[in-house]
């Protein structure tokens, strides 16, 4: 026989479970009341022209580079610039010692007027030696020798005044003059100081440095891609003429002139994979320095018909692959797989997946699933969103990718 405890307890556990049971049943006034349809916020989509862009990793260097060094030997007298001035194609900068120079080139001189006297008594005389053979005179051996004796004198004479030219030019090179106009750094030798033509220090460096150019890198992948892509029709050149390029200084400001691409190198790089492309820029007022890290902003091509959607509009799955929302003509959801190929400021550029016209879900996306019945409304973003999305569509786009 059970105690009174153990009935009481089974008597309450028998209660408590028809209770639950009864207030899972359906209620006596019948089904409840179905809930709304969830409403979706969402865009159009439109295609757009699009100007793709790049933003290349570069180095500014200067446009023109000149090593002072020295043609003859000597010792510097007088140095002739300031240091971290402007100095122009033809300025004297260093004055060796030409004394040397200038004994050698009078002597040379003082040669050649001997030699150009001594031809002129040979030639006066192979003159009347051959009046003379005329009328029998003198023989012939006496005239061919006053020949080759005019002869001998002519090339000493020529070679006195190639002794005068090469004493002139060594005497010219006493003075070290700038071989290009632009900026002269530091001097690496002080009055006083003997310097050799043979040596490999040079005096100073001469950099033009209006205009500069960039020195961009560009991977090899993204080259062929770009390449493919005009192929296949989806891109057009962004111009006949040489690409505009705008560059980002190293403390992100905008560098007020425009540049131009000059060329494309023709070789890869083995260790980074990458392409050298050089730009050329203005520097009027010398606020680019040869060395400086900067980023370019270059202008790839055009892709007519671009498709943009907001990237809160764009989801992920377990895979990592994008997917979207869109509404279909009876209201219900479907679920586009998307390919996107780069971010455009707070957007995505989609390759497919999405056709114009298409309804678009950008907001209500928490609930949805592919068949549900939706109410829809145009998406409205808030005030401290970006405006972007607000305004409307503009005629054309900038889209960048880093490299």
């Amino acid at each position: 026989m059970r105690p009174p405890l153990t009935y009481f307890l089974s008597f309450f556990a028998a209660c408590t479970a028809a209770c639950f049971l009864t207030a899972c049943g359906k209620p006596p006034g019948g089904p409840p009341p179905a809930q709304g349809k969830p409403t979706v916020g969402v865009i159009t989509v439109q295609p757009r022209h699009l100007a793709l862009t790049t933003q290349l990793p570069g180095r500014t260097s200067a446009y023109l580079v000149a090593q002072v060094r020295p043609q003859v030997a000597g010792i510097i007298k007088t140095r002739l610039f300031k240091e971290g001035s402007d100095v122009t194609a033809g300025q004297a900068l260093y004055q060796i010692d030409p004394a040397t120079y200038k004994a050698t080139h009078d002597s040379n001189l003082a040669a050649l007027a001997k030699a150009q006297a001594t031809l002129k008594t040979a030639r006066l005389k192979a003159e009347r030696y051959k009046q003379l053979l005329a009328i029998q005179a003198v023989s012939q051996q006496d005239y061919d020798d006053a020949s080759a004796s005019l002869g001998e004198d002519e090339a000493q004479v020529a070679s006195a005044k190639a002794d005068v030219e090469s004493s002139r030019i060594n005497l010219s090179y006493a003075r070290v003059d700038s071989p290009i106009s632009g900026r002269i750094g530091k001097s690496s030798v002080t009055p006083g100081t003997l310097v050799t033509a043979s040596q490999t220090t040079e005096l100073a460096t001469v950099q033009q440095l209006d205009p500069l150019y960039v020195d961009l890198s560009q991977s090899s992948t993204a080259l062929l891609q770009l390449k493919h892509a005009m192929a296949r029709g989806e891109l057009q050149k962004s111009g006949a003429n040489s690409a505009k390029v705008q560059l980002l200084l190293e403390d992100g400001s905008a560098y007020p002139h425009e540049g131009t691409l000059e060329f494309s190198d023709v070789t890869v790089d083995q260790n980074t994979g990458t392409i050298t492309l050089r730009a050329v820029f203005p520097n009027p007022d010398g606020d680019l320095l040869p060395g400086m890290y900067v980023r370019a902003v270059l202008q790839e091509a055009v892709k007519e018909n671009a498709l943009l959607v907001p990237q809160q509009a764009v989801s992920r799955d377990g895979a990592g692959k994008p997917f979207a929302y869109v509404v279909d003509s009876e209201k219900k959801l479907q679920r586009r797989p998307l390919q996107t190929e780069r971010a455009v400021g707070d957007q995505w550029l989609v390759q497919a997946g999405l056709e114009p016209g298409d309804q678009l879900v950008v907001d209500g996306q928490q609930n949805a699933a592919p068949g549900l019945e939706v109410n829809v409304t145009p998406w409205v973003t808030k005030p401290a969103d970006d405006a972007s999305h607000v305004a409307p569509p503009a005629p054309a786009i900038k889209a960048t990718a880093s490299n």
